[in-house]
């Protein structure tokens, strides 16, 4: 099954934001493209806005002159549904609900062809659900734009439980040759992307409202350590408030209150206090013009230690031993038989978030998981309040002298960016267990429609096969609510095959 060819007409219902962009994106690819608003007038607006949209792209040299005029003739806003009827794809980009979607549907199979591809652009609704309404629901398929969809290259295509495979595959190779990066997902709730990103939020919340961290400084960590595009409260002060917890709550009731899909009890006050982002001035962050923007905690300036002990590798955090030779700080080197850890000068350790807590032991300051600790800016560290002030100031000090900034945060197990992609790990093994999508797809979906540094299976093998199991199992001992218990699939993942090879690398 091939892409639909560039003379076959292509509809979109529902002119907003979305709909304006994914038929400027049909349109650039070279199909005729109708389009249709329930409300008098709406789709004329919207063919005016995306001639507009267009002559941008002719003043910034990205299309011709010829081209966009091609492209405009090809234009054409309906007043009804009836000039749909020659369309081989309509896409609905209507209301998020499932009665508005399913009444469009109904209508849309006694006016188009019987081989006319109908899809969905919904983020929340199932479109099992959607199709339920059709008396052929197999010609359903979800193609799930992210915004802008001109710019964003990422479409889910969601094939919904009663779906022909050669609707999905249709509508997959469309998006290829309108140049997008397709990936295909079972209806899943939150398909791909809406589905792994939670715990990005989340852990962020859960570590604010554990008084471990002000949100400048959980931002600064997940950017600067983490290597992420951006942080969860800025991020979700773009998104709007009240969009990014319509999601979440959309997630964790399809799971049926799924703990590991739970809202955060601070976004909801956020929300009901009116604080919805940039679009309302105030979000995590105040946006008027005359607010300073808070700074993270960093540190004060502390001496770095003579010398290091290096007992282990450290794991995914062995690049630190290469760094701190070249800072010029001699490290001693000694086997170790159970774990890996720095031994201070002054006899405290330095240990890699694991999912346990400082408080738990005599005297350890836990330093958070990196990207990539040569590039990385900055470092989290936490300690209790028993821990020697002598070893937090060496810890400090010594990554100071490797050119980081330095957080401190409060004793949270897992820290921030350990348990965040521990957690998204644990997903995306899940979602592939059960059939939602391919590893390579997942990967790319959260590159692509998220800017994740890193996919989740990318970072699993860079991290090692039983890393992200071994501590979502000790912070699951710490809090056993179920929302860190690691998945069956991440368990297969990181010790059945391990067995079978005689290694526990």
């Amino acid at each position: 099954m091939t892409a639909l060819d560039l003379s076959s007409p292509v509809a979109v219902v529902g002119t907003g934001t979305m709909g304006q962009g994914i038929a400027q994106v049909a349109l650039v690819a070279g199909h005729p493209v109708r389009l249709y608003d329930a409300v008098p007038g709406r789709a004329g607006e919207a063919a005016a806005a995306i001639g507009a949209r267009l002559d941008r792209l002719v003043a910034k040299d990205r299309l011709t002159g010829a081209d966009r005029d091609a492209a405009r003739a090809r234009l054409l806003p309906a007043d009804d549904l009836a000039p749909l009827a020659d369309c081989a794809l309509v896409v609905e980009a209507v209301l998020e609900r499932l009665d508005v979607k399913q009444d469009l549907f109904r209508e849309l199979e006694g006016i188009v062809a019987d081989d006319c591809l109908l899809a969905t652009n919904t983020s929340s609704l199932s479109v099992t659900a959607v199709a339920g309404a059709l008396r052929n629901p197999g010609r359903l398929v979800g193609l799930h734009f992210f915004n802008p969809a001109p710019l964003l290259p990422l479409v889910e295509v969601v094939s919904g439980f009663a779906t022909d495979v050669t609707s999905a595959t249709r509508a997959y190779e469309t998006a290829r040759a309108w140049g997008k990066a397709p990936v295909a997902c079972a209806d899943t709730p939150g398909f791909i992307v809406n589905r792994i990103a939670r715990p990005f939020y989340a852990e962020a919340f859960a570590v604010h409202e554990a008084q471990a961290a002000d949100p400048a400084t959980i931002d600064a960590v997940l950017r600067e350590c983490g290597g992420f595009r951006m942080g969860a409260f800025e991020l979700t002060d773009l998104i709007g408030q009240d969009v990014n917890e319509s999601v979440t709550h959309s997630v964790w009731r399809s799971f049926f209150q799924d703990v590991r899909f739970a809202p955060s009890l601070a976004q909801r006050r956020l929300v009901e206090s009116g604080r919805l982002g940039r679009k309302s001035g105030h979000g995590w962050y105040d946006y008027a013009e005359d607010a300073e923007r808070p700074e993270p905690h960093t540190a004060e300036p502390r001496q770095a230690p003579a010398y290091v002990v290096a007992e282990g590798d450290l794991g995914p955090a062995a690049d630190l031993l290469t760094l701190i030779r070249e800072a010029g700080i001699p490290v001693r080197q000694e086997e170790e038989d159970h774990g890996s850890r720095l031994v201070l000068p002054g006899g405290g350790q330095l240990v890699l978030a694991d999912g346990q807590t400082s408080v738990e032991f005599r005297d350890v300051v836990y330093f958070d998981l990196a990207l990539d600790y040569r590039r990385a800016t900055r470092i989290a560290l936490s300690a209790s309040k028993d821990t020697s002030p002598q070893t937090l100031a060496e810890a400090i000090g010594l990554f100071q002298a490797l050119g980081k900034d330095v957080s401190v945060i409060g004793d949270v197990p897992g820290m921030i960016v350990a348990r965040t992609v521990a957690r998204v790990i644990d997903l995306a093994h899940d979602a592939v267990a059960k059939g939602v999508a391919t590893e390579e797809d997942i990967d790319t979906a959260m590159c692509l429609g998220v800017n994740y540094p890193l996919g989740p299976f990318e970072w699993s093998r860079r991290l090692g096969r039983s890393w992200a199991y071994d501590l979502l199992d000790d912070l699951h001992l710490r809090d056993p609510s179920g929302r860190y218990a690691p998945s069956l699939a991440l368990y297969r993942h990181a010790y059945a095959t391990d067995k079978r090879e005689g290694s526990t690398s």
